[in-house]
């Protein structure tokens, strides 16, 4: 032993500042691992190295610079057994522990530790140790392959080891070597007080923070990992001590040093840092109160240092609930309060605080439990919702959705406990009220939030709104509308939301207006372009419809009690009879019956029933309904003639029963064809001199027209099961049905319904198709024979004129007439029947013979013009458009329906149709509009010519015809039939502000929906021109001047410089600047520049005239609407919440941001070398001529370049002077409107200074308008000062006056001060300006 304290001795004295050398090292190592042994004998060896070291003068420096250098070398293992050696002189008995620890040794040593984290590589485990890794570090000369030399113990290897290893060579090093290094750091925070070496605690705090980041579980294993964690959590318990410093210093540095890893995505560090916060520091914090103060600080800290990106502060908020979650009720609802008071902070303040509101009302628990009511309206939740309803009508896009979203989870939940629901209803009575009809209350909250700008704010709306229904209480009629007017939206997103959100509201609420609302909206989304909107259709019709109205079956109504009442009228009996049946029942089949809702509803049953989603009970439950209704209709011995089926019964048995055959039964479909046929032809008599009028007229025309209708149905039903129907009725039903026909009586409606049935039952009884082709042409000849004879007689007649020019559609027999209109005759009925019946008989067999029937309709719908006709032809001499207006509208219609078999005849007769487009009955051109349409199918190369002539009736004074012209162009377009040229897009649009609310809408849905998809470069090729033909100017343009042309532009033209034609035109052109992309926004804007500008300054646009001047007032206003405007890239992050709620990845982000500058680029090379240009010479021509028109130029030129102030040197680099007068006339502009904004806000606080501060607020944030503000004012109580002393009114005494006064210490100081201030006073005077005699005179 005494030779080895000489050897290390003598190297301490040869080499005080050089490494130590591995001999001392090693002996060093020993001596001290024999004193921590305990043994007396051990313990005299290293006592004797401390007297040697003292005897001889040695400091202990000589020991500490040696094993710093040795630490702070590059090899690792070297480092960490220096380490090891220098903790182990600390910690052995008797050391000088004062002497021993310096702080740059500390520094060493924490550098040591991080460094074995860095440069580790997986080394080969320990056969005698449980997942033990061995480490590879750098050599002193870099990086090779690991040799793999493993040990029994890591701790064992002596230094003589490290000889074999060159000294480029790799080391490794054993994990058990950095655990024993942390085990003994951590007892020698009991030796070693840091609190005089505040930077040395720190940097310890640091390290064992970054500790369980540095050193991962792949690298160090599960088990080992496990380990790391625990010692770095025992060191940082260890720090906090007293003899450390001071307690509220030291925690606040663990804390803050564990906030990275706190807020690190799906790390193990994570986990680390905050079961450390949780359990270690929670353990301490309940006997040491600076402990707990940093805890209760510790989630506000988190908060303000929290990310703003959406993954990273989701685990922010995850973090911070954890922790919140261990604290003490008290010390969480002071962080409540402090959240509620982070929502009026900064955005990312105000994003924070809503994703937190619904963490904690979720996760903490009051454990009072309170539940009276003047608790819960204080109480912390209903601060919470309070703030999160605030927000949800916040600034900026990203909150508010955020709050919207977060405000429906918490409905979600706290619909479910009775507490909660309380505290959630409580608020929405304190905060809306129960009626929810006041301003702010939660249907107007709704309905703001459901027409936003923002599409991610729209559907978290439709959220909250689907996740309220819960609660019980309903919405008005107008968020109703908003709803359904959302699920036409552009974004499958929002459609989708909506679609749940009217959904839900069916479900909770089956109101009368709720079943209106979804049928008329949901049903129409089975043609929407997304195959899962419509898949979510279907299958939303199948539960909330099809099911529901399968519940209403006969088993459920059998044991109802029935109630004979002699005095039971209609509305009586269908009040009783909804009592039968599930509510809502009737309510729905009454809505699909509705004409609008019918189309969509068959599309649905029959997608469904192609794929086998339709069940028997629903076919069972409508017989059984329309059962029910008649037999409760006769127990109260009511006439059978009057009882009509509850609406929409036959119509949808009508569209199942193709595939529901098996459950449609037929003794059923005989019986009601069988009444409804004799009572339906008993109750239409044909005399027009039947006198015995039954008193209420009006309910037998409905009912009629009812049956009739039943009867439609009823044989439409019969024809799709026929192929289940026995071969004598269905003979028998043939039979019944070709003389109903013959006998020419029958509604028109239902012609085609037994035609078509009488097609079908032939085709059943053929054996093959020639034989049913054969039988279907021998009927349809006898019938087009017994026709003809009908009609010729009819014309024949010589009655008197029919005077009215009213047309409706005839109702079946004479003594039901439309009101206000004559009664027609027999002969007149039967001929109109008769001509209907042809067109029908048409459609079913279009090789029919018609060398006898073509020239009797040319003769009728001839009748009118002045062209010579045949004398044999019947009729030649009577005008049946004045004899007969209903019967000259049908001959049309089937001359259309005879032109769509003969293409021949439809090459002559096309013109003709054309031609009626011009007709004064507005039922006449809808009629030919609809034939029209059908040819431009059949015959698209006949219409194409005439298509500038049809979209003339864009502009019909009628809206049906309008409407009607509107859809079938647009079908057409759609289809590619009819393409998008010429002036087809320019008339349509027109429709975005037409009169008709409804025409209005489905032009906003074709442009934003189905143009932009299907031609998105459309309106940015055609908008200028759109500039141009809305103005009506086309004298630069080359369009014809003749006098048809300016009719047609004149009746497609918006002109004037009013207020509402301003207003319609730029509703048109923000429109289409809604469709473009931004590369296309920028080529419109050059595009109005050299077109529309350039042409005015050459010359080429006169703007003398009011329709130059209206162009470029338009021309102005659209370069300064935000629709067209590109946002500079100066802050381009105000958005970057709106990305974060749509769910945008980093890379997406990134692309944006890249495609953004490009585009900002383009703006200003476009500024600098085309727009200023031109608007400088513009400028100086409406200068020379005086124009009005400056003002919008100069408001114009502002607008554009208040993004680019610091940069107009740069675009008027080359001429100084127009630089000057540009900048000069741009702040001159804006003094003179600041100026004029100043004086209305002055003028309106002296005439209303109660509301002064309420309506100035806004304006006074700008500092120059509350500058002006503030003159304006003073000029103003100075001319009131002056005009009391012109009228002689006296100063009142100083006595009077609420005035502070001042005590001074002498009189004479007093009559000084005031000489002095009577002198300073009338000085100041002298030196102010006089008025302007302008401003006197105003």
């Amino acid at each position: 032993m005494e030779d080895a304290i000489s050897t290390i001795i003598t190297d301490l004295e040869n080499n005080p500042q050089a490494p130590i050398s591995q001999q001392t090292l090693r002996n060093l190592q020993t001596l001290v691992d024999q004193a921590v042994n305990d043994d007396e004998d051990d313990l005299d060896g290293i006592t004797t190295l401390w007297d040697e070291l003292s005897s001889r003068s040695i400091p202990l420096s000589s020991i500490i610079n040696p094993l710093s250098v040795t630490m702070d070398s590059g090899h690792t293992q070297l480092s960490l057994l220096a380490c090891k050696l220098y903790l182990s002189l600390i910690l052995s008995p008797n050391s000088p522990t004062l002497s021993l620890f310096t702080p740059l040794a500390f520094l060493s040593l924490l550098h040591a530790i991080r460094r074995s984290f860095k440069n580790n590589n997986v080394g080969h485990s320990s056969p005698s140790q449980e997942q033990s890794y061995l480490v590879g570090g750098k050599g002193q000369k870099g990086r090779g392959r690991g040799r793999g030399r493993g040990r029994g113990k890591g701790i064992s290897r002596t230094v003589s080891d490290f000889e074999d290893e060159g000294e480029g060579g790799e080391s490794e090093f054993d994990v058990g070597l950095l655990f024993n290094v942390l085990e003994r750091l951590e007892l020698a925070l009991g030796s070693v007080h840091l609190g005089r070496f505040p930077d040395s605690l720190k940097s310890l705090v640091q390290t064992a923070a970054q500790m369980p980041v540095l050193g991962t579980e792949p690298c160090l294993g599960p088990g080992n990992y496990k380990k790391l964690c625990d010692l770095c959590s025992g060191i940082l318990a260890k720090v906090i001590r007293p003899e450390h410093g001071e307690m509220e210093t030291t925690v606040a540095e663990v804390l803050k040093s564990l906030s990275p890893l706190i807020f690190s995505v799906k790390s193990q560090a994570r986990t680390f840092a905050i079961a450390f916060v949780t359990r270690k520091m929670m353990a301490i914090a309940k006997n040491c109160a600076a402990a707990n103060k940093g805890i209760v600080n510790l989630p506000r800290y988190l908060a303000q240092k929290a990310p703003e990106r959406s993954e990273a502060r989701a685990s922010a908020v995850e973090s911070i609930m954890e922790i919140v979650k261990m604290m003490e009720f008290e010390d969480q609802l002071m962080f409540v309060d402090y959240v509620v008071k982070m929502t009026e902070g900064k955005s990312h303040l105000r994003l924070l605080a809503v994703d937190l509101i619904p963490m904690l009302m979720t996760s903490l628990n009051n454990p009072s439990n309170m539940i009276l009511d003047e608790e819960v309206e204080n109480s912390w939740k209903v601060r919470c919702l309070r703030a999160l309803n605030q927000r949800c009508s916040d600034a900026v896009a990203g909150i508010r959705a955020r709050a919207l979203s977060n405000l429906a989870q918490l409905v979600r939940i706290l619909s479910s406990t009775v507490h909660d629901c309380m505290v959630l209803k409580k608020v929405m009575a304190i905060e809306h009220g129960k009626s929810g009809k006041a301003e702010g209350g939660m249907n107007d909250l709704i309905r703001n939030r459901c027409m936003d700008e923002k599409a991610v704010v729209r559907k978290a709306a439709l959220l909250l709104i689907s996740k309220l229904m819960t609660l019980g209480d309903g919405f008005d009629g107008e968020v109703l509308k908003m709803i359904g007017m959302a699920c036409s939206d552009p974004l499958v997103s929002i459609r989708k939301a909506a679609v749940s959100a009217l959904s839900e509201a069916f479900r909770n609420f089956s109101d009368r207006s709720v079943i209106i609302e979804w049928l008329h909206c949901v049903p129409r989304l089975i043609t929407d372009n997304e195959t899962s909107i419509q898949e979510e259709c279907e299958n939303l019709f199948l539960e909330l419809v099809l099911d529901r109205i399968s519940t209403a079956c006969i088993g459920q109504l059998s044991n109802q009690p029935v109630i004979c009442n002699s005095n039971l009228n209609k509305d009586n009996f269908n009040k009783e009879l909804e009592t039968l049946f599930p509510h809502g029942v009737l309510d729905l089949l009454k809505e699909i019956n509705n004409g609008e809702v019918t189309p969509w509803i068959k599309k649905i049953c029959s997608s469904l029933g192609k794929k086998k989603r339709l069940k028997p009970r629903l076919a069972t439950a409508l017989q059984d309904i329309i059962r029910t209704s008649e037999s409760i209709w006769l127990s109260h011995s009511m006439p059978i003639e009057k009882w009509t089926a509850p609406h929409g019964a036959w119509l949808l048995l009508s569209e199942v029963s193709p595939f529901l055959l098996k459950a449609i039964d037929w003794k059923f479909l005989h019986h009601h064809w069988q009444l409804l046929d004799s009572c339906g032809h008993r109750s239409e008599p044909l005399s027009s001199h039947h006198e015995d009028r039954v008193k209420g007229a009006a309910d037998m025309e409905s009912d009629s027209v009812a049956w009739a209708n039943d009867r439609v149905l009823l044989l439409q039903t019969i024809s799709k099961v026929s192929v289940e129907l026995p071969p004598e009725p269905a003979a028998d039903l043939a039979h019944n049905l070709l003389k109903r026909l013959e006998e020419f009586d029958m509604h028109l409606t239902e012609v085609n319904a037994h035609v078509q049935a009488l097609k079908t039952l032939c085709r059943r009884k053929a054996l093959n198709p020639e034989e049913a082709d054969t039988l279907v042409s021998r009927w349809v000849n006898l019938l087009l024979a017994k026709a003809l004879d009908i009609i010729q007689k009819y014309l024949k007649e010589e009655p008197e004129l029919n005077t009215e020019n009213d047309l409706f559609t005839p109702l079946t027999g004479g003594c039901r007439t439309a009101r206000g209109a004559a009664p027609l005759s027999r002969s007149q009925s039967q001929a109109i029947t008769a001509v209907y019946t042809i067109g029908s008989s048409m459609i079913v067999c279009p090789s029919t013979d018609l060398k006898d029937i073509v020239p009797v309709f040319h003769s009728i719908i001839t009748s009118g013009s002045k062209e010579p006709r045949p004398n044999n032809f019947p009729g030649s001499t009577i005008s049946i458009k004045q004899k007969s207006p209903s019967l000259y509208i049908h001959a049309w219609l089937t001359m259309g329906k005879i032109c769509l078999a003969d293409g021949n005849l439809a090459k002559r007769y096309i013109p003709l149709f054309v031609q009626e487009l011009e007709s004064d009955c507005a039922a006449l051109r809808n009629n030919i509009l609809v034939t029209i349409a059908d040819f431009c199918v059949r015959y698209t190369a006949l219409i194409d010519c005439y298509i500038p002539k049809i979209t003339k009736c864009l502009r019909d004074p009628c809206e049906l015809v309008r409407r009607q012209t509107f859809i079938l162009l647009s079908r057409l377009l759609q289809t590619d039939y009819v393409k998008w040229r010429g002036v087809l897009f320019l008339r349509f649009l027109l429709s975005l502000v037409d009169e008709s609310e409804k025409i209005r809408q489905l032009a906003d849905f074709l442009f934003g929906s189905i143009l932009k998809a299907k031609a998105p470069l459309l309106a940015y090729n055609s908008f200028v021109e759109a500039v141009l033909v809305l103005n009506d100017c086309h004298t630069h343009m080359g369009h014809s001047n003749d006098q048809n042309s300016r009719m047609e532009n004149q009746l497609f033209s918006i002109k004037g410089n009013d207020e509402s034609s301003r207003s319609k035109r730029m509703h048109v052109y923000v429109s289409l600047l809604k469709q473009m992309a931004p590369e296309h926004l920028l080529a419109t804007f050059a595009k109005i520049c050299a077109e529309i500008l350039a042409a005015a300054s050459d010359g080429m646009l006169t703007i003398e005239d009011a329709t130059g001047q209206a162009v470029l007032q338009d021309a102005f206003q659209i370069l300064t609407c935000k629709e067209i405007r590109i946002p500079a890239s100066h802050g381009q992050a105000s958005d970057a919440g709106d990305a974060d709620e749509e769910g945008g990845d980093g890379a997406g982000t990134s692309a944006a941001a890249a495609r953004g500058r490009f585009i900002t680029q383009a703006v200003k090379k476009s500024l600098i070398q085309n727009t200023i240009p031109i608007f400088i010479e513009l400028k100086r021509l409406l200068e020379s001529k005086n124009s009005p028109l400056i003002g919008s130029l100069m408001e114009c030129l502002r607008v554009l370049l208040k993004d680019y102030k610091n940069e107009i040197e740069d675009f008027l680099v080359a001429d100084k002077q127009l630089q000057k007068e540009l900048l000069y006339d741009m702040h001159k502009y804006e003094a003179a409107k600041v100026r004029s904004t100043a004086t209305e806000a002055a003028a309106a606080a002296a005439s209303s200074p109660g509301v002064h501060r309420v309506t100035t607020t806004g304006v006074q944030n700008d500092p120059k308008v509350a500058s002006a503000m503030a003159d304006a004012a003073a000029v103003s109580k100075a001319r009131s000062v002056l005009r009391q002393v012109n009228l002689g009114i006296s100063t009142p005494p100083i006595s009077s006056m609420s005035v502070p006064r001042l005590k001074s210490s002498s009189r004479v100081f007093d009559a000084v001060a005031a000489n002095a201030g009577c002198s300073h006073s009338l000085e100041s005077l002298r030196r102010r300006q006089s008025f302007d005699d302008s401003e006197d005179e105003n």
